[in-house]
């Protein structure tokens, strides 16, 4: 069966449409590591396995390159008989895996497509369950294969793949996601899209996931319920939304900014002209190097009059909605720490708006001097 033409040419579809998946998934993944991270904290928070969070950020520039790397051996065949024993394994532990989030793990979305995509639980299930087959039809066929024959174009190809997925990953982690899926992208008015979804919220209802820090009770509130604000009890796990609003919608509506007169977030956004908006997870965790950049841009805005606020997860005391950047005092504003994740993939940078429009975004290593 396996040298008969029909069994050839299934063989090569079932490996084109699983070598575009992996590539399309990899590369959806690969440019927003931070996000693939988060996903990744919040499976090991489900197992029970929080003390290897400290390494989701290097699993996940791996996972996400290794399945963009996949993706491109398939559709090249480089290393056929290897890397179709590894798409199989993948394949297979990814529909266990995902047919746990479906029946048992209260995970709202796996992930597999970063935001790029969103899928539930049990439509990733079936798709795994399409691709399994295919998986298993590219193994037989290449079985006769010898595994450890070495080509010298192959092993070039190897590593072009490999180099290349991974710097992807590590660029995109020092820097900001080259294609930005998130609501928050360059070029939305963050004040007009939240009118449009308080205009739609009318119709949806929308719940807030969050798990306890010390006890690791996880627990939905509603939008009424303030609770959840505490970022030293509390840590955002997922949004979930009736159908007609998606979740992913709905995160730019959960932006708000408070400052020691209240909820601030309609005249920070409302600023006329330009305005700097500094981010900053940490103030003892920030990088001299990091501080310095910020430095010199609040100097050089106030020297042109531009407005700057500083927005930080980080709980400010009465007198601590302000900071001192150098020799410039800046205002400080309190933001949800997921919701900074959202707008900034980075622990600290710069977030640009123009007459409340976002013009640009930076981590604060490419913050100019």
């Amino acid at each position: 069966m396996r040298s008969s033409r029909p069994f050839k040419w299934a063989a090569r579809v079932c490996r084109l449409v699983l070598a575009c998946t992996f590539m399309v998934s990899g590369f959806t993944k690969v440019v927003d590591p931070w996000g693939t991270a988060l996903k990744i904290n919040e499976y090991l928070s489900i197992y029970g396995l929080e003390c290897f969070q400290r390494a989701s950020m290097a699993f996940s520039i791996w996972l996400c390159g290794a399945e963009l790397m996949m993706g491109c051996m398939l559709l090249f065949k480089v290393r056929i008989r290897l890397i179709s024993i590894f798409a199989l394994a993948s394949m297979v532990f990814f529909t266990v895996l995902t047919f746990l989030s479906a029946a048992v793990l209260p995970v709202e979305d796996c992930g597999c497509f970063g935001e790029a995509l969103k899928l539930t639980p049990w439509q990733t299930f079936f798709k795994n369950l399409v691709l399994l087959p295919m998986a298993v039809v590219v193994w037989w066929r290449y079985r006769p294969d010898r595994i450890f024959a070495f080509k010298a174009l192959e092993i070039a190809l190897t590593c072009i793949f490999f180099t290349s997925s991974m710097y992807l990953g590590y660029y995109c982690y020092r820097h900001l996601p080259l294609i930005d899926f998130l609501p928050y992208r360059v070029g939305v008015n963050i004040l007009e899209a939240m009118s449009e979804v308080d205009a739609e919220g009318d119709v949806s209802e929308t719940r807030l996931v969050y798990r306890n820090l010390h006890t690791g009770e996880v627990r939905e509130f509603t939008l009424d319920d303030t609770e959840w604000q505490d970022p030293e009890a509390w840590e955002w796990v997922e949004t979930r939304t009736s159908e007609e609003m998606p979740a992913s919608r709905f995160m730019i509506g959960e932006f708000s900014l408070r400052d020691a007169d209240g909820d601030a977030t309609e005249r920070v956004l409302s600023t006329p002209g330009r305005l700097y908006m500094l981010c900053v997870t940490r103030f003892d965790r920030l990088p001299r190097r990091c501080e310095r950049r910020m430095e010199r841009l609040a100097a050089a805005a106030r020297a042109e009059g531009t407005e700057v606020v500083c927005l930080t997860p980080e709980p400010l005391g009465e007198s601590g909605y302000f900071h001192d950047f150098g020799a410039q005092r800046v205002p400080c504003c309190n933001i949800d720490a997921s919701t900074m994740k959202t707008l900034l993939r980075a622990n600290n940078g710069l977030v640009v708006l123009d007459d409340g429009t976002i013009t640009a975004k930076m981590n604060c290593r490419d913050i100019p001097f």
